[in-house]
């Protein structure tokens, strides 16, 4: 649902980054492509360049200048220009008609929608020319007009002297408004061959009216879009939103409210976390983040806001029957304060499948512990032996010392991680159960881990603290040997460790299945004496089996 929610955000803004575009690039763009932005000193503006021509009846080029008019009635030599100008048109508001000279008259013609338009206008002259004002065009000796509404297109222009003039010349022009300024010399010889033009454009055939109204059918559109997607993404944000509360509700979060209320140690306060935060964290899941993956999930690592790192358990199941159990679970395991323990720190219940917060440990695990190590001696057997040591004693806090006992279900040496001390800590409690004080036992679905799992609970899923006492056993024989529980590399005889083990410890071998180079007379007897206990460990009948609460309370030598 959310990938789809960015997808039309991302167009959504994609849109509206493209009308912008274009509106920025009709003010930046300065000229057509393969045509110059100036013709001499002249600056040609977009959308106009040197290939855009106005053209008259010599065929000449002019780039957005105004062909003269002219009358020489001494001669009778006179030229009458017509210019066209395609899409474009004359601009009324920034060009004016003028005619200059004395006792002449000016016409300037167009034909619009195959009709023909004219106006124009004329000049007197009175005495001698220095009565004529230099610099105004009113009527004397120049003339000005405005540009009606219909003159626009294919323009020719005349100019011409009254019959009985004795007056010399006579000039009619269109030019752009007060780049001409008249002068009296100019009745005699005028020194302009064309003059500024401003033309107004539009695309296609359509004016300025019909583009305005063109913009405004664009722009409801653009808004109809925007807001049509904005009341979606409302709607969508909406709806996710209810989901998230549905799912906080039915993973038990009312009740992880309520009880978390009650604490009295603020300290020690799970977190409840947003879905959004853990995505931020883990780069929404990325796979390059993920630090441990098996049957019930997958553990990536996280970077909270704060800096902060943790590992963040995304489980692969759902068991409807187990909700309350679960808040139970986190509320309990939230209190856990044991330095053999993986804390808790928080979780997501806004999503189908919660999700587990805890602190990280960035040594690895014991697995990766005994599957690396290059060099094996008696030093090695000494960082072993303090890693029992701690196991045992976090899954004696869990069995006697918690609230509520738990029954870890799944003890194995990748669920035990190391710091960078190399101290234990017990993790995954993804299968954990919590046993009422008043029972020893409970009856499950077999659940955990092939070549850990006690056969005594694979026959009658009946879960006491000796399951955990019996995959315990099978981590010492880990320890001992440095092989893994199960391989079908080995030798049918030798796939299951604990039976081979056993095997060997009951012929007075166990010295062959040992781990070379680990042994030597200093620790050879306390070797002897683990072996051992694994071996009780591994008992059938769970009620044979030690009490890990008793190993870790004093007897060697779990407690060295």
């Amino acid at each position: 649902m959310e990938p789809l929610l960015r997808e039309v955000l991302i167009f959504a803004l994609a849109l509206v980054m493209v009308v912008v575009a274009v509106a920025l690039a009709a003010d930046q763009i300065q000229t057509l492509p393969g045509c110059n932005s100036t013709f001499g000193n002249i600056q040609i503006p977009y959308p106009f360049g040197v290939g855009m021509q106005l053209i008259y009846t010599t065929s000449t080029t002019l780039f957005l200048g105004a062909q003269i008019s002219s009358w020489f009635c001494n001669d009778s030599d006179y030229n009458n220009p017509w210019i066209t100008t395609a899409a474009f048109s004359i601009s009324r508001n920034e060009n004016k008609f003028l005619t200059v000279g004395c006792d002449s008259y000016g016409l300037l013609n167009s034909n619009y929608e195959n009709r023909t338009y004219s106006t124009g206008c004329l000049t007197k002259c009175y005495g001698n020319n220095v009565e004529i004002d230099n610099g105004t065009c009113s009527g004397i000796g120049c003339c000005q007009v405005d540009i009606p509404p219909r003159i626009r297109r294919i323009i020719s222009l005349e100019a011409a002297t009254f019959s009985n003039s004795t007056r010399d010349c006579s000039y009619s022009f269109l030019a752009k408004h007060n780049s001409y300024n008249f002068s009296t010399s100019h009745l005699q010889s005028f020194p302009y061959e064309t003059l500024p033009l401003v033309l107004d454009w539009t695309v296609g055939e359509r004016n300025c009216s019909s583009l305005e109204s063109s913009r405004r059918i664009a722009t409801a559109i653009v808004t109809l879009f925007v807001a049509t997607t904005s009341l979606y993404l409302i709607y969508q944000k909406r709806k996710l939103s209810k989901l998230r509360e549905k799912y906080f509700k039915q993973n038990g979060g009312s009740i992880l409210l309520q009880q978390l209320s009650t604490r009295e140690n603020s300290s020690q306060m799970t977190q409840i976390f947003t879905e959004e935060q853990l995505k931020k964290a883990t780069n929404n899941f990325n796979e390059s983040l993920i630090i441990g993956s098996g049957g019930f999930g997958t553990v990536f690592k996280g970077f909270l806001e704060n800096n902060k790192i943790v590992a963040i358990k995304k489980s692969k199941i759902v068991d409807e029957s187990q909700k309350e159990q679960f808040i139970n679970e986190v509320i309990v395991l939230s209190q856990i304060n044991h330095r053999n323990v993986v804390k808790l720190l928080g979780c997501c219940l806004e999503r189908e499948v919660p999700l587990l917060v805890y602190e990280f440990v960035e040594n690895g695990t014991v697995f990766d512990f005994l599957h690396t190590q290059k060099k094996v001696d008696s030093e090695t057997w000494k960082i072993r032996l303090r890693i029992a040591a701690e196991a045992a004693g976090a899954l004696s806090y869990l069995h006697s010392a918690a609230s509520i006992p738990i029954i870890h279900r799944d003890v194995r040496n990748a669920n035990i991680l190391l710091d960078n001390s190399y101290t234990a800590k017990v993790s995954d409690f993804g299968v954990s159960r919590l046993v009422p004080l008043d029972q020893t036992e409970i009856a499950t679905m077999v659940q955990g881990t092939f070549g850990y799992l006690d056969p005594e609970y694979m026959r009658t899923s009946q879960l006491t603290e000796k399951s955990d006492v019996y995959s315990f056993g099978v981590v010492l024989v880990e320890l001992l040997t440095g092989e893994k529980a199960h391989s079908f590399c080995r030798p049918e005889e030798k796939r299951s460790l604990s039976n081979h083990f056993l095997s060997c410890l009951k012929e007075d071998h166990v010295f062959d299945v040992l781990q070379a180079g680990m042994v030597n007379k200093e620790n050879e007897k306390e070797i002897i004496e683990v072996a051992i206990l694994a071996a009780r460990c591994l008992r059938l009948n769970g009620e044979e089996r030690p009490s890990i609460c008793n190993k870790a309370n004093g007897d060697a030598p779990m407690d060295q």
